[in-house]
């Protein structure tokens, strides 16, 4: 049995959780973070003394820290070769992407965009900052859009770890009110994936409790 530690309104936990889901992982989940709290008393932090989500234990397994390195051990224990293929030119395409995914999607994506318009009051939010975030992160999503013009999903023909770096932030980033360029082969994509159980459940998830009061 899984369990993890996490509230399902933290985007790295949903990166988690769905990864978890699509493998068919039995779990147990607690929440922890944000409103919930919990990061900083002694038996979390002797988990992780980054007082950071997601934790992940593997039965009576040491404690794991970092999404991405979560993943990779689990689709590594438990994923089929098309999620995680075995070492080779075909495991460092996919691992290519998600790193990609990590470094340019999703952190230019959370801070810089999401925080700026969901956490900050209104009164406060600078308009500027986030359009130049927006064309920031465009460049990325660009270089999205060219390969899902061209693959099903951002690796390969299958979906992959990759998909689960990337993928995780674009219901955000599509339900959002921002001025958003069109990308046509990433918007099919997105409405591709709102139809797999595991990504509806846990990544299509209320952020209203991060919203910052006006």
């Amino acid at each position: 049995m899984l369990t993890v530690w996490g509230r399902k309104t933290s985007s790295n936990v949903q990166a988690l959780m769905w990864g978890i889901g699509e493998l068919g992982l039995p779990y147990e989940r607690h929440d922890a973070g944000h409103r919930y709290g919990g990061l900083d008393t002694p038996a979390f932090r002797a988990m992780n003394p980054n007082g950071t989500v997601p934790v992940l234990r593997d039965g009576e397994g040491e404690p794991l820290w970092e999404t991405g390195a979560i993943l990779r051990y689990l689709a590594g224990r438990y994923g089929p070769p098309s999620f995680w293929p075995p070492e080779g030119p075909a495991r460092a395409e996919v691992d290519k992407w998600a790193e990609w995914s990590k470094l340019n999607v999703a952190m230019n994506f959370t801070a810089p965009i999401f925080w700026r318009v969901v956490r900050m009051a209104s009164a406060g939010r600078d308009h500027a900052a986030v359009a130049r975030a927006v064309e920031n992160l465009t460049r990325f999503l660009d270089i999205a859009e060219a390969r899902l013009s061209r693959t099903a999903f951002l690796a390969s023909d299958d979906l992959t770890v990759a998909d689960i770096q990337f993928a995780h932030v674009l219901f955000r980033y599509f339900d959002i009110a921002i001025e958003r360029p069109k990308h046509p082969a990433i918007r099919r994509y997105f409405d591709a994936l709102s139809a797999r159980p595991a990504f509806r459940e846990h990544v299509m998830v209320s952020y209203d409790e991060l919203r910052c009061p006006d």
